[in-house]
């Protein structure tokens, strides 16, 4: 059986495959677990990280504003399901009054916990930011020029480098599409950009651009990274999730990548809202004990929500075992 390289986390947001499924991703019976207005002066609170800390989990959450305006908050909660979000943005430090920011992810290495997310500096770029008990938030460079999104940082270094996924793009919806690949030696610098992985390579359902999600999920088979496609429709954009298996040492290399979506937009709370059409994951929670994951997913941009899988059955699905 395949193994998740990491901590147990035996209190995570679970629920089991109902008996009449066959499906490889299923939804939580709760979606959506967020949902609209959830907070005064807040329509929406969506795309969105999860991750345990001290035997509870704290979320940074993309937030917006009635007047549409996108910002980070804390949110901490005892079981991953209800959550309690705090009713200002985070201030981060030497930020100044920058708070525009957008599809945060969150991920520890080693004793510090990194934020990133898409801000605007003369267009789209990744920011990032530290903390060690999210309560200082201590703003780091721009870690590239615009335009870029989708910033995703490994859980660990690799070969002494920090590396992170993300998109380069145009100023726009319209983007080149592809996943690459970036080291840094102190997340200030980064550089020896690699390819990954190219949109369309797995089918209609990605051909207009994909993108990193989650951060990387560690296994005995290397990284397991679930990640969004995208395609055009005559009626929009249509989100879902895919999946693929990237090199342990070697993460530009892509080892297995499924033939087709795991999740795409069925439910309501997918199909309808701000933006229709969209399942956008940015976070999981997993144990490594028996292979559990939940997945965190933004819906239609309007809820959050919660998928779950097994580490077995997602590498059977990459794999075109199943």
């Amino acid at each position: 059986m395949p193994k998740i390289i990491g901590d147990n986390c035996p209190y995570m947001p679970w629920e089991e495959r109902p008996v009449e499924s066959d499906e490889v991703v299923w939804r939580s019976t709760r979606n959506p677990i967020i949902k609209r207005n959830p907070l005064p002066g807040v329509a929406r609170i969506f795309n969105s990280a999860v991750v345990p800390y001290e035997g509870a989990f704290i979320g940074v959450f993309r937030a917006e504003t009635d007047q549409t305006f996108p910002h980070l908050r804390i949110g901490r909660s005892k079981d991953g399901y209800l959550w309690n979000i705090e009713d200002k943005p985070i201030a981060f430090e030497n930020a100044g009054n920058d708070q525009y920011a957008y599809d945060p992810r969150v991920v520890k290495i080693e004793d510090t916990y990194y934020i990133i997310w898409c801000t605007d500096f003369h267009g789209p770029t990744i920011g990032l930011a530290e903390t060690k008990d999210f309560k200082r938030f201590k703003r780091l460079e721009n870690a590239f020029l615009p335009f870029n999104r989708n910033g995703v940082l490994f859980p660990r270094k690799i070969n002494g480098r920090y590396v992170m996924l993300s998109r380069p793009s145009d100023s726009g919806h319209t983007p080149f599409g592809d996943i690459f690949l970036s080291e840094s030696e102190d997340l200030e610098f980064w550089g020896r950009h690699r390819h990954v992985m190219a949109k369309g390579q797995s089918g209609w359902w990605e051909n207009l651009k994909i993108g990193g999600g989650p951060a990387p999920i560690e296994t005995d088979e290397g990284f397991l990274l679930f990640y969004h496609g995208v395609t055009q429709t005559c009626n929009g954009f249509v989100y879902s999730m895919g999946a693929a298996l990237l090199e342990s040492e070697h993460p530009e290399r892509v080892r297995y990548r499924a033939t087709s979506y795991c999740l795409t937009p069925e439910k309501a709370y997918e199909e309808i809202g701000f933006v229709p059409n969209v399942v956008f994951p940015c976070a999981t929670v997993q144990d490594a004990k028996t292979g559990r994951i939940a997945i965190y997913y933004g819906a239609a941009d309007t809820y959050t929500a919660l998928a779950f899988t097994t580490l077995d059955k997602i590498l059977a699905f990459i794999k075109g075992d199943l």
